[in-house]
């Protein structure tokens, strides 16, 4: 079972660049590479956070980093929130300044996902798309409910185990439609640009052509995470059938707009924190000594809590 065993330093440089990889593999390792993480508190406590740096200090995750690594080739920033394997239900928080990723809270206690048999935490590397946004005011016109009021997900199939905090260069392939507690959840499926299988993988039907069965895990993943806790099983829309590529684009599109709308003060959300440090026009900017304030105010970095043993329960789901 894979376990994060503590943090031996507050700020970690996320990746480097191998000199195997082609020039444009490089360019994009290199752009991942421009951001590293600083932690504050504890990690699986309640006042544990993970800030993010960029080239020209703190930022944050939903509102400063751009969308697109490529806009014409349509190759994405996608921020790692939980790698593969991992339980611990950690996420961009929405309502702080900097928006520093945190592990979810439930019943006062932080939050691990069960393990549904066969299943070991998460699947994939899950995260979100920045600048993106899920308007909670907007009813879905292919769901018929309102958006969640997050960021985007994502769920990277790439075979490397990427760090919480990471910034990774995705294309992206698909996407499931689920509908959890009445609103709509966007799932993207995307893959690593520097994966072994990227060239490969170029649309929905790909996956099950490479990967036979991960569309079929994906979903029932979705489906039943929830139960062991006494929720129903989750429901999707088109009967649970992914949609294809540009389909997927599509509603990344439309919920970059609604990011859009939500910076300029045209949309509303009354519990979401806008401060940024780069995005030109915002109302709520705000210099790096403020940043550095923010940053400060946390705990300083202390020792992992302990996991509590019942996380590693199997959970035997019968529909």
């Amino acid at each position: 079972m894979l376990r994060r065993l503590g943090a031996i330093v507050a700020s970690t440089l996320l990746t480097t660049v191998p000199k195997s990889f082609s020039k444009q593999t490089a360019f994009y390792k290199m752009s991942t590479s421009a951001y590293s993480i600083v932690e504050r508190g504890s990690p699986y406590s309640l006042d544990y956070r993970v800030f993010l740096r960029g080239p020209n200090g703190f930022i944050s995750p939903f509102h400063d980093i751009p969308l697109y690594a490529d806009k014409e080739q349509r190759i994405f920033n996608m921020v790692v929130e939980i790698p593969r394997w991992t339980n611990a239900k950690m996420e961009i928080n929405k309502e702080e300044r900097l928006n520093p990723i945190k592990q979810d809270v439930k019943k006062e206690k932080p939050r691990y996902v069960d393990n549904c048999f066969p299943h070991h935490g998460y699947i994939w590397n899950y995260g979100a798309l920045p600048q993106t946004w899920e308007d909670p005011n907007h009813i879905d016109s292919n769901t018929q409910a309102k958006g969640d009021n997050d960021p985007i997900d994502v769920c990277e199939i790439g075979f490397k185990v990427h760090a919480q905090g990471s910034v990774v260069q995705v294309k992206v392939l698909g996407c499931f439609a689920l509908i959890d507690e009445g609103e709509t959840d966007w799932k993207i499926l995307a893959i690593d640009v520097t994966d072994p299988l990227a060239k490969q993988l170029n649309d929905l039907s790909d996956i099950e052509q490479h990967l036979p069965g991960f569309l079929h895990a994906s979903r029932e993943w979705f489906k039943v995470y929830k139960i062991p806790q006494g929720k129903p099983a989750n429901q999707f829309a088109f009967n649970g059938e992914p949609k294809n590529r540009d389909f997927a684009l599509n509603i990344i599109d439309e919920t970059h707009r609604y990011w859009t709308a939500l910076m300029s003060q045209q949309g509303q959300a009354a519990d979401i924190s806008t401060h940024n440090t780069t995005v030109t026009g915002s109302a709520t900017k705000i210099e790096q000594e403020d940043a550095q304030a923010i940053v400060d105010q946390a705990p300083p970095l202390g020792p992992a809590q302990p996991i509590p043993v019942e996380v590693d329960r199997w959970h035997y789901i019968r529909l």
